[in-house]
């Protein structure tokens, strides 16, 4: 059998029975278009001279999945083809995988990678306004501890930012209140403000990245948005680590993404599975009752599986159809589960699962009759 081997230094057509190098395509002695073809082979593309080698083969088999398209791949041990036969240096090889690295890193990425970061960043915001959020509370509650009823979120930094005595955020919020909390110096009140005022800068971030990630999710995956909206969308593509990568996976495994440690904590100690991961944010699943939450969190992992792919791939708008599909199927899990399993009930002898029979209660032998 004839198979044909893609070497970082050329394309070889070999019998595979004798080892014998029937016909061969060189790289060019030219590092940057030597790394250009690397690039290409790395991107899963089939090189012109692959192509020419492989044409007109009816039976070739070849080294590489890539290649599966000029034949059927299969395993073959070509270490015996050695770059220093043909000319090739180890010197030049190391210019070709610097030019290589160069080309690979230079390369425009897909949106989504940017969607990705955009999500940790805003749990990174997230997580450090909230630290900030306690810390602001406590400090200032020592001198206004009222503001924490009378101003929630965003408001509460913006207005200790803007001014720092309590008797301003009084006569703006137009109260009449006597405080109970303890003077500040002005050193300590404009410690607080900037405080405050770092804290509402968050908030601003915050808002502003929300609407960066809801826009941009939108543009990537409208199929997704349709069904999840935009938030639970992003959320998923984050735990994936992109688009790409969550349109390949299973199901089952789309299903669990967020679940890690109760799945491994399943597979440590014996605990009952997770049935749902982060999609347990979507409303029909979360209101469900637990008993129907296992075949709607499955029937919503397919049909979110599907709109990946079609996002992925760039196919037509199906969005709309996917999610009437989803809602009947609920609809259906709903009118066949209307209620609850009943639960097994022990045996009314005493025994347990079978435990124990043949014997008297106390576990010892049973006497002759």
């Amino acid at each position: 059998m004839v198979i044909l081997v893609t070497k970082w230094f050329g394309v070889f057509l070999v019998d595979d029975k004798s080892n014998r190098v029937m016909d061969k395509r060189l790289m060019p002695m030219d590092a940057v278009a030597t790394a250009e073809k690397l690039a290409e082979i790395q991107r899963g593309g089939v090189l012109p001279e692959e192509r020419e080698l492989a044409q007109g083969r009816q039976k070739l088999a070849v080294g590489d999945r890539r290649q599966s398209e000029l034949g059927k791949p299969e395993v073959y041990d070509s270490s015996f083809i050695v770059a220093g036969d043909y000319g090739f240096t180890d010197v030049f090889m190391h210019d070709v995988m610097l030019n290589l690295g160069k080309l690979r890193t230079s390369e425009p990425l897909s949106r989504d990678k940017s969607l990705v970061q955009a999500i940790r960043y805003l749990d990174d915001l997230i997580e450090v306004s909230n630290l900030l959020s306690e810390r602001l509370h406590e400090w200032y509650g020592m001198h206004f501890p009222e503001l924490a009823d009378l101003a929630k979120d965003e408001r509460y930094p913006l207005l200790i930012a803007r001014h720092g005595e309590r008797e301003g955020i009084i006569d703006e919020l137009g109260l009449d209140l006597a405080s109970m909390g303890s003077d500040f110096d002005p050193e300590d009140i404009r410690a607080v403000q900037n405080l405050g005022d770092s804290l509402s800068r968050i908030y601003d971030d915050r808002r502003d990245t929300e609407e960066y990630i809801t826009e941009l999710v939108e543009q990537l995956c409208p199929n997704m948005c349709a069904i999840l909206g935009g938030p639970l969308s992003a959320r998923l593509i984050s735990l994936s680590g992109g688009l790409e990568r969550l349109a390949s996976l299973p199901s089952s495994t789309l299903q669990l993404l967020g679940a890690e440690k109760a799945m491994f904590r399943h597979l440590r100690s014996g605990k009952n599975p997770p049935k749902h991961g982060v999609i347990y944010q979507y409303p029909d699943l979360r209101k469900a009752p637990y008993w129907q939450r296992g075949n709607i969190a499955r029937a919503l992992a397919g049909k979110v599986l599907i709109a990946a792919k079609v996002d992925q791939y760039k196919g037509e708008f199906c969005g709309d159809r996917l999610n009437q599909e989803l809602k009947a199927r609920i609809a259906d899990i709903k009118r066949k589960y209307p209620d609850p399993p009943k639960k097994k009930e022990r045996p009314a002898n005493g025994n347990h699962g079978g435990r124990g029979k043949g014997r008297n209660f106390h576990g010892g032998k049973p006497r002759r009759k």
